[in-house]
């Protein structure tokens, strides 16, 4: 870290940021207990258009949220979130979305192919990004762009772990509520080895309609608990830990939900550079 005292610390918290702000829509037809991805929400950032083939994401993207890249070795760091409130109680996440891919097919069963892999889409993922050289900080999701049928079914995972092994993740049973902005976390199946790349999924029934499902790789960088609804609350760099935020970061907003819908999410904060 180049900040390195509290009193650089102070100085780039008056001196030196990229203030950002955000303001999404709520997202309906959600479940209790559930991750929801704002990225495709209307607002601020702006809704963000629906990804094809894998690519590795960047902060140039829409729905990002956006800061100022640094010169090395000065680097950024989110120092503060101000006044965020939501209508509903939520836990709202700021993730790096490291890489994405659309276009699976709700009523396919055969073999989908998926091809997202970090160490070789798009030239590699930066390792700043990445963290951890054996990809124990980045969790990959499954995401729903457009909302797929009402069918139960099941999904198979093919996965690449860490050592560049594949194996198969267990059975995934996606219930018969599959909307707009669905995050189902891919889990390792294997103890010590972590997911380097999603290889393809397969549903085992159509669910009845097409809509549109990918898969993304994130990095959780903050979180902030709104414990009642629409109190507006504030974190400090201690709650938030000062997380690092390397250039390029594709800083994307979503929620983990206590009821049926996410609420409209607003706030702001702060980078910090140094």
């Amino acid at each position: 870290m180049t900040i390195t005292t509290l009193d650089k610390l102070i100085s780039a918290m008056g001196n030196n940021s990229s203030r950002i702000v955000f303001d999404k829509a709520t997202i309906n037809g959600q479940v209790a207990g559930t991750f929801t991805s704002l990225w495709r929400a209307s607002g601020v950032p702006g809704q963000a258009v629906v990804p094809t083939d894998a690519t590795i994401c960047t902060s140039a993207l829409v729905g990002a949220l956006g800061f100022q890249n640094q010169t090395p070795p000065a680097t950024s760091y989110i120092a503060q979130l101000f006044s965020v409130s939501s209508v509903n109680a939520v836990t709202l996440e700021i993730r790096d979305r490291l890489a994405q891919m659309g276009g699976l097919n709700g009523t396919l069963t055969t073999e989908q192919t998926v091809a997202l892999d970090l160490s070789t889409t798009g030239g590699g993922l930066a390792a700043d990004r990445r963290g951890a050289s054996d990809y124990s900080d980045v969790q990959f999701f499954l995401e729903w762009y457009v909302a797929t049928g009402v069918t139960i079914c099941n999904a198979t995972v093919v996965v690449t772990y860490d050592d560049a092994s594949t194996g198969t993740l267990p059975v995934i049973a996606l219930a018969a509520t599959r909307p707009a902005g669905l995050m189902v976390p891919l889990v390792s199946a294997v103890p010590g080895q972590f997911i380097r790349g999603v290889t393809s999924v397969t549903l085992s029934a159509s669910t009845g309609t097409a809509g549109n499902f990918g898969v993304i790789a994130t990095r959780l960088r903050a979180m902030q608990p709104q414990s009642l609804a629409n109190l507006a609350q504030t974190s400090d760099w201690q709650q938030l830990g000062l997380p690092q935020i390397p250039n390029d970061s594709c800083l994307m907003l979503n929620t983990f939900n206590s009821t049926t819908s996410t609420g409209a999410i607003r706030g702001g904060g702060k980078i910090i550079h140094g």
